[in-house]
């Protein structure tokens, strides 16, 4: 049971990205001094969006210079914080070294926040953004599952550093903070493991998130003969960002949350964007067959392997999100809804 004084600044880690974002939103909007740990605090164009937020805000914010791979460059950041939100990880799926990409800035990352966390010693609790990609590499593992279904109890087996190595980024990260925490006693960490992650962008200009390059090629005429019918989960990015905030201030909250609004894949939302956008864009209305998927793939998008096609593409995606809900009282908003609501934000920035 970890109680965090409301009156106390809260740190966030990475906090002009796609999730943060949403997350600083709601801590500045409930009154917060919000700690924002970013890369470069002078570059107005990754920072202007927060600053708006926070002037039309009853809460403030602050920045502090911090990287993942300086070690102590958080301890400034975190003076005075009963909670920290470690937010910070690439997602990124083209990537030319997997090590140093990848897998060092995610693992390093964590521990070089956690051994801060440790030297200061106000901090309470850490919120650890993890992934279902520590959880699961393809939608095929559902099926390995107990019951066919992913729960928190499952960890990634599959993923290496040459297949998905994101997923295993995330898995050896969210093990790091498991296996820090568990040696000492003055913090406890929460992990929040969303997975395919929809919605608004708060600051579409600067956006780096794999989320809005999908977004993206559904409405530009990429997919216009159809998409590949992959299993996935889906979160809204507000209702993850709500999910931290519950993670981190709900005193009982321990453990792993798998973040999963809905079980659905890649037509599936496709078809949730017709009814408002299906007249005026290309967007597809139909799955491409599997076996075009296999011939076509691995030449149109170096990603789509042959493997990873045969372990996704028509493959049911099953995950149990009752834990969030019944802990932390998580509601979760309607696939529909998020994926107009991103869309949306395409069109008013003219890049679709």
């Amino acid at each position: 049971m970890k109680n965090i004084d409301q009156s106390k600044p809260v740190m966030v880690t990475g906090a002009t990205g796609y999730v943060a974002g949403w997350l600083v939103k709601k801590l500045l909007e409930e009154g917060f001094t919000v700690h924002a740990a970013v890369r470069n605090p002078e570059n107005q164009q990754k920072v202007a969006h927060l600053n708006q937020i926070a002037q039309n805000s009853k809460g403030t914010i602050k920045y502090f210079k911090s990287d993942l791979l300086t070690e102590g460059s958080y301890e400034e950041a975190m003076q005075n914080c009963e909670l920290v939100f470690h937010t910070a990880s690439p997602f990124t799926t083209d990537v030319k070294d997997p090590q140093k990409d990848l897998i060092d800035p995610a693992v390093l990352g964590t521990q070089n926040v956690l051994k801060s966390a440790s030297v200061i010693p106000s901090v309470k609790r850490v919120v650890v953004t993890s992934s279902c990609a520590a959880i699961y590499t393809d939608a095929i593992d559902c099926q390995k599952a107990p019951n066919g279904v992913l729960t928190e109890e499952v960890w990634n087996t599959t993923a290496s550093l040459k297949y998905q190595p994101y997923s295993y980024s995330k898995t050896l990260a969210e093990k790091k903070a498991w296996k820090m925490e568990a040696q000492q006693h003055q913090w406890d960490v929460v992990t929040v493991n969303p997975c395919f992650v929809m919605g608004p962008p708060l600051n579409p200009k600067a956006t780096t998130s794999e989320s809005f390059n999908i977004l993206k090629q559904l409405g530009d005429g990429t997919m216009k003969a159809g998409v590949p019918k992959m299993g996935t989960g889906i979160v809204d990015v507000r209702d993850l960002a709500n999910a931290h905030f519950l993670a981190g201030f709900t005193p009982k909250a321990k453990g792993r949350y798998i973040t999963a609004g809905h079980n659905t894949d890649f037509l599936e939302m496709a078809l949730a964007l017709q009814d408002k956008f299906g007249k005026n864009y290309p967007l597809p209305k139909r799955a491409l067959p599997k076996w075009l998927l296999m011939i076509v793939g691995p030449m149109a998008n170096k990603l789509f392997s042959r493997q990873f096609i045969r372990n996704n593409v028509n493959i049911e995606w099953k995950a149990d999100n009752s834990k969030i809900k019944n802990e932390l009282g998580m509601t979760f908003r309607p696939l529909k809804e998020t994926m107009e609501d991103g869309f949306q934000v395409l069109v008013d920035n003219k890049i679709v």
